[in-house]
This record gives C-alpha cells, sequence and structure tokens, in this order.
C-alpha cells in the first residue's frame, strides 16, 4: 500500500540550528498516526512543515504522491489542519464560520455543512455565537472546519490540550471514526502519552529534533522484554536466591514481592527452584508496560530541548 504521506529525510536548520534532523517516516490511509515527544521535541516545527508553514532545509514531504516543493497546490489540497489552536470569528454563529471557510473550496454545499456539524456533534450549537462555545465546543468547529473539503489527510497539533476528560473522549472518538469509516489518515501530536496510547495505531517518538523510532502502538508498549511480578516470602531471601540463579535478570523489590524480567517459558523452571529453597510463592503474573513506561526506555528519560 502506497503511503499518503511520505516524510523524506527531512531536515530544518535555523541560525546554524538543527532544529530537525534528518527525520523519515510514512502514514497510510485508514490509521491515526501518532507524533509523540516532550514538549519541545520538535512536533509543531514538522507540522509546520508538512503543512507549508515553515520552509524545509533539506529532505520533501510528499502528500498524495505530489511534492510540498514542487507542487505545493495539489499537495496541500488534501489537506486538513489544525496547527496549535483553532481561530474562528467570535462574533459570529458557528454555522456563519463554517460558510465563511467554505468559501475557500469549491464545492461545499448545505448538505455537506450539515453532515459535518451532526459528525463532530455541534447540531444543538452551530447557530449560537462562537463566543459562548466552551473550548470543546470550539475544537469540535475547528475539526469541522478541516473537513469540509473532503481532505484524504487529517493533521491535528495536540488537539485535546485545555479539554476536560469529557471533551477529550470525544475527539479522541471522533479521529476513529474519522480514520476507519472515512478511510482518512490522521496524524495527531501530543505530549500525553495516556491519550496516545488510546488513539492511535502507530507513533512515531520525536526527541531533540531525532525521529527515535516507529512502532504500532501494541507492539511498542509490549517491548522486548516481560517483566513478572512474583509474591512472595520471605522477599530478601527469594531475591538472594534469583539473584545467584540468573545473574542477567533484572530483579527488584515491589509492594507486595519482587519483580523480574524473564522469558515466559522459564518461569516454571523459576518457581522450581524458588520452591526448593523453601521459598513460599503466593502468585505470579505479567507486569503490563505502559506507552509512559516505553517511552522513558526508549528515551532513557533524557530531557528535552525546546524546539517547538
Amino acid at each position: 500500500m502506497e503511503p499518503i504521506v511520505s516524510i523524506e529525510n527531512l531536515s530544518k536548520v535555523i541560525k546554524g540550528r538543527t532544529i530537525i534532523d534528518d527525520v523519515s517516516f510514512q502514514v497510510y490511509k485508514g490509521e491515526v498516526f501518532g507524533f509523540l515527544g516532550p514538549n519541545g521535541a520538535g512536533k509543531t516545527t514538522t507540522i509546520r512543515m508538512i503543512v507549508g508553514l515553515m520552509s524545509l532545509t533539506s529532505g520533501d514531504i510528499k502528500i498524495g504522491g505530489y511534492s510540498i516543493q514542487k507542487n505545493f497546490e495539489k499537495a496541500v489540497r488534501s489537506v486538513g489542519a489544525i496547527v496549535e489552536n483553532p481561530e474562528m470569528y467570535k462574533f459570529l454563529t458557528g454555522y456563519q464560520n463554517l460558510w465563511q471557510y467554505a468559501r475557500m473550496s469549491s464545492g461545499v454545499t448545505e448538505s455537506k455543512i450539515n453532515e459535518i456539524v451532526e459528525l463532530v456533534g455541534l447540531s444543538e450549537r452551530i447557530h449560537d455565537k462562537v463566543k459562548t462555545y466552551s473550548l470543546g465546543m470550539r475544537q469540535r468547529l475547528g475539526l469541522a472546519q478541516c473537513l469540509l473539503h473532503d481532505p484524504e489527510v487529517l493533521i491535528l497539533d495536540e488537539p485535546t490540550n485545555g479539554l476536560d476528560p469529557a471533551g477529550i473522549r470525544e475527539i479522541r472518538d471522533y479521529l476513529r471514526i474519522l480514520a476507519k469509516e472515512k478511510n482518512m489518515a490522521v496524524i495527531v501530536s501530543s505530549h500525553i502519552l495516556s491519550e496516545m496510547e488510546m488513539m492511535c495505531d502507530r507513533i512515531g517518538i520525536i526527541q531533540k529534533g531525532k525521529l527515535i523510532d516507529v512502532q504500532q502502538v501494541k507492539d511498542f508498549v509490549k517491548g522486548s522484554e516481560k517483566e513478572f511480578e512474583l509474591e512472595v516470602t520471605p522477599v530478601q531471601e527469594a531475591i538472594n536466591v534469583l539473584e545467584s540463579l540468573y545473574t542477567q535478570n533484572k530483579i527488584h523489590k515491589t509492594e507486595t514481592g519482587i519483580a523480574m524480567s524473564i522469558k515466559k517459558e522459564a518461569i516454571p523452571e523459576l518457581i522450581k527452584q524458588l520452591v526448593m529453597a523453601d521459598i513460599n510463592v503466593y502468585g505470579i503474573r505479567e507486569i503490563t508496560k505502559t506507552l509512559e513506561d516505553r517511552f522513558l526506555e526508549v528515551t532513557k528519560g533524557k530531557g528535552i530541548e525546546s524546539y517547538d
């Protein structure tokens, strides 16, 4: 399958400082791609280059097969985007705002506007003035604006910033619908790890302007090693036994016993050794790593310089 968005060796240098350093990744229709990194890692800078708000130092960006450098208008024609915050005419109603945006694209009909309004859940308030809208409603109106021209690619920079839990869930649900039912490629940048885990199919991790890794969320969370927690007594004696038998494995205390990294196939032998050493084993469970755990592992918990 051909990618709808292709980032090829993208770099950005400002005043002799490399802000984005040789970044490459692809995004496909029907997926939510998460661009993950702490504030200042280079997410917004990359997005600005994708939508043409900032020039490229080197590399290229192709959208729908068109280079934004060689054929900008055709490349961005299939893109809907909100970079940072959606800006609206607050003295107009939501509906009037959408009509203003509709004038920028040919073929946007009244029925199309009504369809998008229904999709983002603003039907009951669309004829109220935007100045009366909550932040979550303005985000939804911004999303409606992005969808008027039926884009193939939707790009949202920190779309859940400032939203309450209900608003965050609404935005997340809308994005999943757009990707799966409308076969749209959705690119979302965020520093909120838990949201990315629930929202995205794949994530790309950026740190100090460098792309560290791109993986399926489920594979990234799983990681290469599995960690198991054992409820045992006495704890220190169990640690002594295991450290003598498994010298290469990570072992540490927990609130209910000990935890260690080990292959699942080796667990029966591990329990056998503990029982033979008169250690009481009350239970064992796999510790599920969160996206935050894996993020800190991959980035080694290093600080992030501010680039955005």
